[in-house]
């Protein structure tokens, strides 16, 4: 069998997984409120986007997974955001920490995915204490922002380690426990507790340097040799907790469309024949526009690069993570100025577009999202400065 018919089967399964998932954003778009009120992403949408492969994008194939283009995970985590922005931010971090996981040794891999549960949430900043140890370390800590993590087994955690520098640390549900502390004014949905951890052993198998994802020399790519794992880790995982926002800011012009064309009001403003309100319109689809491609031209410049057996330069990965960061900042400009003029509805709580607007700044917090020091980073290399960021 040539190449292309292998493919076929994995084309046809993809295509059902985005079917299924576009099928399913009227129902996260109705559990949205019930996600916000407990906190946390439903039970059911979970079991859904599981069953419908959404967690196994990045999965190896012989891990049974879709080893697929990433283009196809966030195509399908932004049409996910769409219906709710919570789901599709904590479901798109379950869903991207397959790509890292690929990366680390082949034995930590094999126990995540023999096992029941074999999602994982994730709290990647340095916050942890460690101590070396015969065969690994033992890890302290508390970690914030762990979106998901009721619904995972496993979590993987930042530390430092002294005269070495940063890795990811993987521990199993049995080594940690969640503290419900997700009071939050947006993405309220993402569950995005507390993790800690009170001495436990982590083998050195189950770490994943930084380093190693910097220079693309990871344990996991001896084994999974696809091109797709030689993209640089931190190109992904700043994508995921941007893409959302895309999502959330298509569904807040569609509300305020659907407002203005269906309101009738004393305040001309609010028309949908009013220049005024058609100029927000206009704009808000730019902006998305805008967004959508400072998303796909990195991507396919990626892709094209590791399937052509090409590094990604590092000016280049250094200004795509500047872009990646600007998304967010597009996204707030855009949803503000809907949510401004959407009338007067819109400021009364559990307002669809007032979700919307709350969700992208609440995103914008997030440090992955602050392009300051991105920005000075792509202007320093620009000037002949070295690279500052490894995260690239």
């Amino acid at each position: 069998m040539n190449i292309a018919n292998r493919e076929l089967p994995q084309q046809a399964a993809l295509a059902q997984m985005h079917a299924t998932i576009e099928h399913l954003v009227p129902s996260f778009e109705q559990r949205a409120p019930a996600a916000r009120d407990a906190r946390r992403v439903p039970a059911e949408s979970i079991a859904e986007l599981r069953e419908a492969g959404f967690f196994k994008i990045f999965q190896p194939q012989r891990y049974g997974g879709f080893e697929a283009d990433p283009r196809e995970f966030f195509r399908a985590q932004q049409k996910i955001a769409e219906g709710c922005m919570s789901t599709g931010w904590a479901g798109g971090i379950i869903s991207v920490h397959a790509f890292q996981l690929a990366l680390f040794d082949d034995r930590a891999q094999q126990e995540v995915w023999s096992s029941s549960n074999d999602l994982i949430s994730s709290s990647y900043a340095p916050m942890g204490k460690v101590t070396l140890v015969d065969g690994g370390f033992r890890l302290s800590g508390r970690w914030g922002w762990s979106s998901g993590c009721e619904h995972c087994d496993w979590v993987f955690l930042g530390a430092i380690i002294p005269d070495e520098g940063y890795r990811t640390f993987l521990l199993p549900r049995s080594d940690y426990r969640i503290e419900d502390t997700w009071h939050s004014m947006g993405l309220q949905g993402t569950g995005s507790h507390d993790i800690i951890v009170e001495d436990q052993f982590v083998p050195d198998y189950r770490t994943h340097k930084q380093m190693d994802g910097f220079l693309v020399q990871n344990p996991g790519n001896h084994v999974n040799t696809s091109p797709y794992y030689r993209i640089p880790w931190g190109q992904l995982f700043c994508r995921t907790v941007a893409n959302p926002a895309i999502g959330a800011s298509r569904a807040a012009l569609r509300l305020f469309v659907h407002g203005a064309r269906n309101r009738s009001s004393n305040d001309a403003t609010k028309l949908a024949g009013d220049s005024h309100t058609q100029e927000i319109a206009s704009r808000a689809d730019m902006a998305i526009e805008e967004m959508q491609a400072l998303l796909d031209r990195a991507l396919e410049r990626m892709v094209g690069c590791v399937e052509a057996g090409e590094e990604i330069p590092i000016g280049e990965r250094v200004r795509f993570r500047y872009e990646a960061s600007r998304i967010i900042e597009k996204s707030v400009a855009a949803v503000g100025e809907l949510f401004a003029n959407a009338g007067g509805r819109s400021v009364f709580l559990g307002s669809p577009i007032q979700q919307r607007f709350l969700d992208v700044n609440t995103a914008r917090a997030h440090v992955a999202n602050n392009p300051t020091g991105f920005a000075r980073n792509f202007g320093a290399i620009q000037l002949g400065m070295p690279n500052q960021d490894v995260f690239v």
